[in-house]
């Protein structure tokens, strides 16, 4: 079985602002909590993406490349909204930290993201990185969907 194991982070400082991005946009066929139907075009490319739940920092996780043509119907049949983001990707010590800046409905929440490869994996945080989120449930770009950042209140309350 296919497994993501990933820590999530506020955004602390903007530093990161200084790499360069690439639009995504993507959308949800099915946002059932035991699994997501997702597709996505990054750039030029595009993938459908089955989730399951999240257990931990570690879930099942199946990706799929399609055609770039048959993303965009695929992405009329989502649910509203759709999270549009800039994925920035920058290296430190050895992994890949994902910077989202989220855009639409999920403007002004920024958070970041390190994949690794065991649950217990030591790692060193870039000084911009903040508190972890990975066990918040509205961090999740899927409950993003049906709770979008703009609805939370000042104190980060959906």
């Amino acid at each position: 079985m296919a497994a993501e194991i990933e820590r999530k982070f506020l955004v602390a400082g903007t530093e990161w602002r200084t790499a360069s991005g690439v639009r995504i946009i993507q959308g949800y066929l099915n946002l059932d909590k035991e699994r997501t139907v997702r597709v996505r075009i990054d750039g030029e490319q595009a993938a459908l993406t089955i989730k399951g739940i999240t257990v931990g920092a570690a879930r099942a996780e199946f990706e799929y490349k399609i055609p770039l043509a048959d993303a965009k119907p695929l992405l009329a049949l989502c649910v509203r909204p759709l999270v549009e983001k800039i994925r920035r990707r920058i290296p430190h010590a050895g992994l890949v930290w994902e910077v989202d800046e989220f855009l639409g409905e999920n403007a002004g929440l920024v958070i970041v993201e390190v994949e690794l490869e065991r649950e217990d994996q030591a790692y060193a945080k870039p000084s911009w990185v903040g508190a972890e989120v990975t066990d918040d449930p509205r961090y999740y770009n899927a409950n993003l969907v049906a709770k979008p950042f703009k609805t939370w209140s000042q104190a980060g309350e959906p």
